[in-house]
């Protein structure tokens, strides 16, 4: 069995005031109603160009052994949170390490996250993922070229081997034949499986979380992502993966 690992991202779009004017004006550039320019502001977080990572989860779904990276920039308003803290680093914004049940949530900044991630993924044979050829993969590429990280493992592999990424929004589609697309939810509570977003936060909350400095509610959330993605994966294993008797 190869050594596997299920990775998971939560961003935040960059503050609009902070582009260019002719950015802002490409990013503006098909947007007439308020609504249509407040759309526009909002996803800018669906893009390493005009967004950044803020988390990223990482699960060995065969041990349930794993680490959030996070970033938590000045711990505005995490009170439980500095209980929990073994070493909080003031002067760089980092946590050096606190453990809840066999996961490590770590944080730093948002390039020291990625260092991490890929010292870490270097190790992994295998990479599990929902919709992250079309998301979480790219956007971590693209992040880290932006930082001038160098990537230490193929994420983007053959979209059609499973070899070393399977993504099981590709997976349960079967590769986009099917019509109709779900989100991780819908796709959760098919199988009878607790979904993140039963908690009431969901990737849309996350920008606003961050802005109101509740960093341990996101890194919560991603790792719910994780848990997620880890049983949706056991049941696309057991009941949807085609395995030829030997």
């Amino acid at each position: 069995m190869p050594k596997r690992v299920v990775v998971d991202i939560e961003t935040v779009g960059k503050d609009f005031d902070s582009f260019d004017e002719m950015s802002k004006e490409y990013l503006l550039k098909f947007a007439e109603t308020e609504e249509e320019i407040q759309e526009a502001r909002d996803s800018l977080s669906f893009s390493p160009l005009t967004g950044k990572i803020v988390a990223i989860g990482m699960l060995n779904p065969d041990t349930n052994e794993g680490t959030v990276y996070f970033q938590a920039p000045g711990l505005k308003g995490e009170h439980e949170a500095l209980s929990l803290i073994e070493d909080y680093d003031v002067k760089h914004q980092q946590f050096t390490l606190f453990e809840e049940n066999n996961i490590s949530f770590q944080t730093g900044h948002e390039k020291e996250l990625l260092e991490k991630f890929w010292d870490t993924v270097r190790g992994y044979e295998q990479i599990i993922t929902f919709n992250g050829r079309a998301f979480d993969a790219p956007f971590i590429i693209l992040r880290s070229a932006i930082l001038k990280i160098k990537p230490t493992k193929d994420l983007m592999p053959n979209r059609y081997s499973s070899a070393s990424h399977i993504d099981l929004f590709d997976q349960l589609t079967f590769f986009g034949a099917v019509r109709r697309k779900f989100n991780l939810h819908m796709w959760c509570t098919a199988f009878g499986i607790p979904s993140p977003k039963a908690e009431g936060v969901t990737g849309l909350e996350v920008k606003d979380l961050f802005k109101e400095g509740r960093y341990i509610e996101i890194a919560r959330y991603c790792l719910r992502d994780l848990y997620a993605t880890k049983e949706l994966f056991n049941y696309w294993d057991k009941f949807v993966k085609f395995s030829p008797r030997t």
